[in-house]
């Protein structure tokens, strides 16, 4: 009414009241009622702003990649940001007078695009891949150093790369190297896991043969010990054996010598008896055979006389024409003689 506004700033606002070319108020979230006509506002946001990007750059080994993410900045000094740009508001304390204010993002992107071209250049596609922190890190250090961001009194508050892709048929050969690589890995997991496996089976096995020759060895030592008490048993009987037979050809040495000598001894008992019977024979040579048979008959039992008598008359039977014989003379005959022994027992 009549030329009289009033402006509530927010906030996040910094308002700057010029009259005759001169701030008279200033502050952020600032309320004041003005006369429009030789009054201009000048407001500059003062709270954090995100700005997104996403940049298409060529890698170290000309590989083409793709970078987003977004920076967030506020105007930390607004005086040098209004001395740069225009703020200024419109008469109706709704709207800008320029578009410089919607121009900031770009500046601040077009810093952001080159340090983000200087980052990737040094590094391969492989690398910037997995460098997003790294380019991140290097953007808002370069945007902190710059000198047209601090001329405009800007505060770099922070740099975020959400991703870094390459381009799609370059997606699909690096998957294809991954998953050769993954499977690769796999079968070498695979190979080493037979490997082991071999290797215990050989260990299993190698194992199992010195407990077959530990076995072997200690049989083989049982049967050497066997054999040598065995051995030691034959030589033993052998030492025993040839004792019996040193004891067996002595005793038969004597028995040999024993023989002889009984030989020698009947030999002459023998040339003795003969002797004897010759010289017996010389004095009975010329003597008549009933003086002979006479003498023989001296001693004789009296069945031995009988019998001799019986012979004598069996020599002359052609001259004898009956001869009786009597049973009791049978019985008499036919009984044994008493020995002497036992004549002597009965008599005492």
């Amino acid at each position: 009414m009549f030329g009289f506004c009033f402006f509530k700033a927010q906030p996040t606002t910094y308002l700057m009241e010029y009259r005759a070319g001169e701030v008279t108020r200033e502050g952020a979230g600032l309320s004041t009622l003005y006369y429009a006509p030789v009054t201009s506002l000048v407001a500059v946001p003062i709270g954090s702003t995100d700005a997104s990007f996403i940049f298409q750059h060529i890698a170290r080994d000309f590989q083409a990649l793709t970078i987003q993410g977004h920076v967030t900045y506020r105007i930390g000094e607004p005086k040098r940001a209004a001395s740069m740009l225009n703020f200024t508001l419109k008469a109706d304390g709704k709207t800008y007078e320029s578009d410089d204010p919607e121009k900031l993002p770009q500046r601040i992107l077009g810093t952001v695009e080159v340090l983000a071209q200087q980052a990737v250049k040094e590094l391969t596609l492989k690398e910037a891949l997995q460098a997003s922190d790294r380019i991140a890190d290097i953007i808002a250090l370069g945007l902190r150093n710059r000198a047209d961001i601090a001329s405009l009194g800007l505060e770099i508050l922070g740099v975020s790369i959400r991703g870094v892709k390459p381009t799609p048929d370059t997606a699909k050969a690096l998957e294809a190297e991954a998953r050769e690589a993954i499977l690769k890995s796999a079968d070498e997991a695979i190979f080493a896991r037979r490997n082991f496996a071999v290797e215990q089976e050989r260990a299993i096995r190698e194992s199992e043969l010195d407990t077959e020759i530990a076995v072997e060895q200690k049989k083989r030592s049982i049967r050497e010990t066997q054999m040598d008490a065995e051995a030691s048993v034959v030589a033993k009987q052998n030492e025993l054996r040839e004792s019996g037979m040193t004891a067996d050809i002595s005793l038969e040495g004597k028995r040999k010598d024993f023989v002889a000598l009984n030989a020698e001894n009947t030999r002459t008992l023998a040339d003795a008896e003969a002797y004897r019977v010759g010289a017996l024979m010389k004095i009975v040579e010329g003597v008549d055979t009933r003086v002979v048979q006479a003498l023989a008959a001296a001693g004789m039992q009296p069945g031995q006389l009988i019998a001799q008598a019986f012979a004598g008359i069996a020599e002359k039977a052609e001259r004898i024409g009956q001869l009786n014989v009597s049973p009791e003379l049978l019985q008499a005959l036919m009984e044994k003689p008493k020995s002497t022994e036992a004549v002597h027992a009965r008599r005492q």
